[in-house]
């Protein structure tokens, strides 16, 4: 699994076909509260937008429509990782990143043997309503000691102007939402990511 500095969050197919094209890499299609249908029918094509690209789906929480639709990689929250039959993931080589965000659930984690670790959120988030606090970049910097050549993912309140502190502090890559999805122009801001995460190749 291919993990690029910057982690493209989206939450439907269309703005994933908007943003990939422009150089994204890595890439998460976030979707929620849609049909069984829908959500095959989208995957199904940001698998065929991804591999046109050369660019990394990750499919969040979706584990066995991953599997159907032949897709090598998913993302999952604690809660998904209690339903996740992970011997049939690795079975099928889907690889998989875990969310954590306090010691318990790093361990559990890092006891799947996951592609890479989130932590978050780092800074104050817009996101969604969460009940822990902005993480801070001094528990990026312990996650990264505790997980060593592991990947660890930064989420949450990210900009361009962040991304030298939390790559000092050990985070690999950083994961992105609402300063794309929420700018005037999402394709200029995602044109401002890549040029900033390539800086720190």
């Amino acid at each position: 699994m291919r993990l690029d500095r910057f982690y493209l969050i989206v939450g439907d197919v269309a703005r994933l076909s908007a943003l990939v094209p422009l150089g994204v890499r890595l890439v998460q299609l976030r979707l929620k509260d849609r049909p069984e249908a829908e959500t095959r029918r989208q995957i199904a094509l940001a698998r065929d937008i991804c591999a046109a690209h050369g660019a990394q789906l990750v499919v969040n929480d979706h584990w066995r429509a991953a599997i159907d639709l032949g897709c090598d990689a998913v993302h999952l929250g604690q809660e998904d990782m209690d339903t996740a039959d992970f011997a049939a993931l690795n079975r099928h080589g889907v690889r998989y990143g875990l969310s954590t965000h306090d010691e318990a659930e790093l361990e559990r984690a890092l006891s799947r043997n996951p592609a890479y670790v989130a932590l978050g959120p780092v800074y104050p988030t817009l996101l969604k309503k969460m009940k822990w606090g902005p993480q801070g970049l001094d528990r990026v910097r312990d996650w990264k000691a505790r997980v060593g050549d592991l990947p660890l993912v930064g989420i949450g309140g990210l900009t361009p102007e962040r991304l030298p502190a939390l790559f000092a502090a050990g985070a690999d890559s950083a994961a992105v939402v609402t300063d794309i999805q929420q700018a005037p122009d999402p394709a200029a801001r995602c044109r401002d990511w890549i040029a900033a995460t390539r800086e720190h190749a």
